[in-house]
């Protein structure tokens, strides 16, 4: 259990204002693991006050102080790591080395990856050769709200705090009510690190509350948020009151389209990376296209890949599954399962219930649903579990029509040997991503969708710029 101060404001931890608390549930065992306060009014204005004063300065520090200070962040997280990986495991249930090697690897891959971009990022430069005397300033937008999720805790809190450091800007970051621990220990890491008072503020809480009121706060200048669409609307309606800036990481609804000539593991590989996480992912691929003339094929190959798909404690080592985060999340995902079936579509694995042998926790069962059609609720919905919706499709006309037939536009997947049509298909596929043939999308490249998937991109040097603002000087000499 944590004890009372887990607010980090002004360079200190200390206890909040409100007496609100929650506790933090184990998903494994369903067993309480923490308790947190949820901030309040108050609690938020201490945070936004602490973080105004300290962007006075910080926001005109040296682009070399910086570099130094979010090397010696890296170190320190790197000394943490296991701490940390811990923690994700605790508290969302990501497998053991799930938990390691790619929920804290991903965090310390974008931290790395920042500091190489500020160190080669100019934040004043000429307009151009055709006016010597015109400048581009980079400044930083100011004070940010930073709100993250649960699925890949450090993940996305890396992606918005350290780009954020590394622009001049400061913040105050609310975690997922339901995934806090993590990034605690980050904010012991600042701590350590000694970055100035007020340039990173924790406030724990949950949306309704602590979220309304950062976003809605007239000394917030930014906001970037990950989470579910319908709370990016509601974001994006406290933000326009005072033209706050708005960065977006929402939902999604990733088509993987299996054509006739893709390599023999990109079936069970479009699986794999629908289950991963739980299917807890905004980019997950969870609807498959499958070309008619192998349809019958792939579905006799999910099947057999789903009935040996393990799920288990999150505390073992091995590649398996854990459970989904909550009560709430659990439902969410069995009535859709039934939903799917009350549909008609085909059952070929899994279904509602846990699996055999997992009576306490929240665990799903990988569930694969034959002859969908994309008019029907599994393939337009963020389930946000591991379930496979299997579609087919005549041609390649065809298929992007499916793949685009959705409100998101996150990240779809093209497997093919053909290139001339992989390109074809990726430049037609409406998503700010595109995955080919298992390559993945590198840590620096833009992350980020179009459609109700969200606004603007994150990490690398398109992350760094969505915390700046440009000012065009004239006569500069």
């Amino acid at each position: 259990m944590l004890n009372k101060k887990n607010f980090y404001i002004n360079g200190e931890w200390i206890k909040p204002n409100s007496s609100e608390e929650i506790t933090v549930v184990d998903p494994a065992t369903e067993e309480n693991c923490a308790v947190i306060t949820l901030g309040d009014k108050i609690d938020v204005d201490k945070a936004v006050k602490a973080a105004k004063n300290a962007y006075e300065s910080w926001a005109f520090s040296s682009k070399e102080d910086r570099i130094g200070l979010l090397e010696k962040l890296y170190e320190n997280y790197k000394k943490r790591w296991a701490d940390i990986a811990k923690a994700i495991t605790l508290e969302m249930g990501a497998p053991k080395d799930f938990a390691s090697k790619l929920q804290a690897g991903t965090g310390a891959s974008h931290i790395k990856s920042f500091i190489r971009y500020l160190k080669n990022f100019e934040f004043e430069k000429p307009l151009g050769e055709h006016a010597p005397n015109q400048r581009l300033i980079y400044e930083p937008k100011g004070v940010c709200a930073l709100i993250t999720p649960w699925n890949w805790p450090m993940n996305q809190v890396c992606l918005k705090v350290m780009p954020a450091m590394a622009a001049g800007c400061t913040m105050v970051l609310k975690p997922s009510e339901l995934a806090p621990l993590s990034s605690m220990i980050l904010a012991e890491i600042v701590d350590e690190v000694k970055f100035p008072k007020g340039v990173f503020n924790l406030v724990n809480g949950d949306g309704a509350t602590t979220g309304d009121a950062l976003t809605s706060h007239p000394d917030i200048n930014m906001i970037s948020f990950t989470g579910s669409t319908r709370a990016g609307a509601l974001i994006s309606q406290n933000a326009a009151k005072d033209f706050k800036r708005v960065s977006l990481e929402l939902g999604g609804k990733g088509a993987n389209i299996i054509f006739k000539d893709a390599d023999p593991e990109a079936i069970e590989r479009g699986a794999f990376r629908c289950f991963r996480n739980s299917g807890q992912s905004c980019n997950a691929p969870t609807r498959m296209l499958v070309e008619k003339s192998m349809y019958n094929e792939a579905i006799e190959r999910l099947k057999k890949y789903t009935e040996n798909f393990e799920v288990g404690d999150p505390k073992k080592e091995g590649e398996h599954i854990g459970p989904v985060i909550s009560e709430n999340q659990f439902k969410k995902i069995q009535a859709l399962i039934q939903k799917g079936i009350d549909e008609g579509a085909k059952l070929v694995a899994g279904g509602t219930g846990k699996p055999d042998g997992l009576d306490k926790g929240y665990f799903v069962k990988p569930t694969v649903f034959a002859d969908v059609n994309n008019n029907m609720e599994v393939a337009r919905t963020e389930i946000f579990g591991p379930v496979l919706s299997v579609i087919p499709f005549d041609s390649e006309e065809d298929a992007i029509k499916i793949a685009n037939d959705t409100t998101y536009g996150l990240t779809n997947y093209i497997q093919s040997q053909d290139h001339d049509k992989v390109k074809r298909v990726a430049r037609k596929l409406r998503s700010g991503m595109v995955d080919v043939n298992g390559a993945g999308i590198a840590v620096d490249a833009p992350f980020g969708g179009f459609k109700h998937s969200g606004i603007g991109r994150e990490a690398g040097e398109f992350g760094l710029e969505e915390f700046l603002e440009v000012k065009a000087v004239g006569g500069w000499s």
